[in-house]
């Protein structure tokens, strides 16, 4: 019975908002694990290098930087609508276009 209700709540969300939920709840998860392994590669790095006595080489930095790109596009779907604005305006022209044929 529960999930019946629970179905049912579901198809009665709107359609973009819960979209939108989504994508937000997913930044919130990639972000979670961008810091947590951000956080054990950087402790990788500083327990070798106490170990060996010198640091040399800071490689943790490219995963960072890297990922952290594509961290900045999911954040960016997910807060700014910007994809979202150029599918409405691709779907506005479309019908502009049809319109203009009839």
């Amino acid at each position: 019975m529960e999930t019946t209700n629970q179905q049912i709540s579901n198809q009665q969300k709107d359609e973009r908002l819960w979209k939108i939920a989504r994508k937000r709840a997913e930044f919130k998860k990639h972000l979670f694990t961008y810091i947590i392994i951000n956080m054990f590669i950087w402790g990788i790095w500083l327990v070798s290098g106490l170990i060996k006595g010198q640091f040399g080489f800071i490689w943790p930095v490219f995963v960072t930087f890297g990922w952290g790109i594509g961290l900045t596009f999911n954040y960016i779907g997910a807060y700014t609508g910007f994809k979202d604005s150029l599918t409405e305006n691709e779907y506005q022209k479309l019908i502009n276009q049809q319109n203009a044929l009839k």
